[in-house]
């Protein structure tokens, strides 16, 4: 394989060839089948090698918006509101990246497998402050307030928070939590903002089937099929990916025992040495 033969296939499996994404059936079918995708580019020096919503909805990667300008940008806007579709209609869920208006959006069969990784083991028990604890006062006050209110929008919890708490400290403790996969941004409207849910509420299966799953488990089946959204990609670019969730020994270690099992397999790219799904075997698909 050459390096244009593999930027033709992401390009074509990522919808920046001309074929946008428009509807609500299209946006479920894209997500389904990348797995994975940001909704915005990530400005440089950062990168993922993963493909973004706003790129698949308007069909190309030429000149995206940017997330500065993502808010006063039409395409970026009209984009966002099919995004929140999937979200409401539970076909797609974010995750955190550091970024609440660029979360990386995981589809609804890759989502349990994500949540192994990154959420609660005991979901039921609320999140509590302590010297050990990833959870601040205030993020478990947030917590406390969306468990009992939510869905909630972000102006609301303001006010309920109580005065003497700024919007840059709320949204310290919504990351926390979100981090954590303890809530989930389930809607956008225009007047209040994100509406926020204690996911395990929202999403009590995909929390459940989560929890019930072996981290080497998850890991594999996410590790294949990332690599059927990128085609073939090298293993530090696994390891960048997937170290954003978890460390990337565990990677390392899940990638080595997929080749050993011929699941995965390397296959020369230009001069590169690249992991793919071996095509002669079948991989266990999500969902299944």
């Amino acid at each position: 394989m050459t390096f244009e033969e593999l930027t033709n296939l992401r390009r074509e499996k990522w919808h920046v060839n001309g074929n946008p994404v428009r509807t609500l059936e299209d946006a479920r079918s894209f997500i389904e089948s990348v797995g994975f995708c940001l909704m915005l580019p990530l400005p440089a020096p950062k990168t993922l090698l993963v493909p973004t919503f706003v790129g698949a909805f308007l069909g190309s990667d030429e000149k995206l918006p940017m997330q500065r300008r993502a808010f006063t940008d039409p395409r970026a806007r009209e984009a966002t509101e099919l995004m929140v579709r999937l979200l409401r209609d539970k076909s797609a869920y974010e995750a955190n990246l550091g970024d609440e208006n660029n979360a990386l959006l995981v589809s609804a069969s890759a989502f349990p497998y994500f949540y192994t990784l990154v959420g609660e083991r005991n979901p039921k028990q609320a999140p509590k402050p302590g010297p050990r604890s990833p959870y601040s006062e205030l993020a478990c006050d947030t917590y406390q307030i969306i468990h009992r209110k939510g869905p909630i929008s972000k102006s609301k919890l303001l006010q309920d928070i109580g005065k003497g708490i700024s919007v840059p400290a709320l949204d310290k403790s919504l990351a926390e939590l979100w981090s954590k996969l303890r809530i989930t941004r389930m809607d956008y409207h225009e007047r209040e903002g994100a509406s926020w849910d204690v996911l395990q509420r929202w999403a009590p299966e995909a929390v459940s089937e989560g929890v019930n799953c072996s981290v080497n488990e998850a890991l594999s089946a996410l590790l294949s099929k990332y690599l059927e959204c990128v085609v073939a990609a090298e293993p530090a670019e696994l390891e960048s990916f997937f170290g954003t969730f978890i460390a990337r020994s565990k990677v390392r270690e899940a990638m080595n025992a997929l080749l050993a099992a011929r699941e995965l397999s390397f296959v020369p790219v230009g001069n590169k040495s690249m992991v793919q799904v071996t095509e002669s075997k079948p991989v266990r698909k999500l969902g299944t």
